[in-house]
């Protein structure tokens, strides 16, 4: 078997055996769904501690696992109103640990950077997948959560179908050679297909402008998140962000648009239905 049909053959296996699990966690809702994204959350922030941080340095990078799978339990229940006060004093606490943790620790020309990737790499993971934990608690949550991941997934396909068969022009050779603008027009013409999909079929709530105003946006944020973790990875020079989904790398690099497209549609869903 070659390399090529082995890997195939790996994410088929992988795919049969995890989806079923996600949805039906993100289904029962409750402490399953907080305890997928802890998970999911937690494991993303380990990767991208990965690439950044050197795998042997810095106990206080297991806090910032820990607080990245905390956001999204925390964000599951959302109430209307979060309290200011309190969440930027967490927000500032964090922010204190990280920079006295390498302040003491050192050394001092690395401290800045290592501190910010820490403060970093927690909120981007956290916040990113607890914003679907938020959305699971809104009403019609799964649905939303569902809708989320859908126009995702859904614009990376068409992008990638439309790449293949039309694309001429690079999109952006430097970071990513082989995304195209046909294969962007295209993903996005997908994915406002998919809201109408979804209006028919499990979102009669939404209106035909609702295509537009996610079906679009959905189709800018997530080729941008898919970007920046590319760009992330030819810095530090990874190709995956790691092994743990079996002939798909790693958590990473299969949300890296989620974590853009989750905050917009969390917004979306409260601004248009309150």
């Amino acid at each position: 078997m070659t390399e090529k049909n082995r890997n195939l053959a790996l994410r088929f296996a992988s795919a049969i055996v995890f989806l079923p699990l996600v949805v039906g966690l993100l289904w029962l809702g409750g402490r399953y769904t907080a305890g997928l994204m802890a998970f999911v959350a937690a494991a993303v922030c380990s990767e991208f501690y990965g690439i950044c941080l050197t795998p042997r340095s810095d106990h206080v990078r297991w806090l910032g696992v820990l607080t990245a799978a905390v956001l999204p339990v925390a964000l599951l229940d959302l109430p209307r109103e979060v309290p200011f006060a309190p969440a930027t004093l967490a927000v500032m606490a964090w922010l204190f640990v990280c920079f006295a943790y390498y302040l003491l620790r050192g050394p001092l020309e690395q401290a800045t950077v290592k501190a910010a990737l820490t403060f970093f790499g927690a909120l981007y993971a956290g916040l990113g997948i607890g914003t679907l934990g938020a959305l699971r608690g809104l009403p019609s949550g799964l649905q939303w959560v569902f809708l989320a991941i859908l126009l995702t997934f859904g614009n990376d396909t068409g992008g990638y179908f439309a790449g293949r068969f039309l694309g001429r022009h690079k999109l952006y050779v430097e970071v990513s050679p082989n995304k195209t603008w046909e294969g962007f027009f295209g993903g996005m013409a997908f994915a406002v297909a998919l809201v109408f999909a979804a209006r028919a079929t499990f979102m009669p709530q939404l209106a035909p402008l609702d295509a537009l105003g996610l079906g679009i946006p959905c189709s800018l944020l997530g080729p941008a998140g898919d970007l920046c973790e590319s760009m992330l990875k030819r810095a530090y020079g990874v190709k995956d962000s790691g092994k743990i989904i079996p002939g798909h790398g790693g958590l990473l690099d299969r949300v890296d648009a989620l974590l853009f497209n989750g905050p917009y549609v969390l917004f979306y869903a409260l601004a248009r239905f309150g």
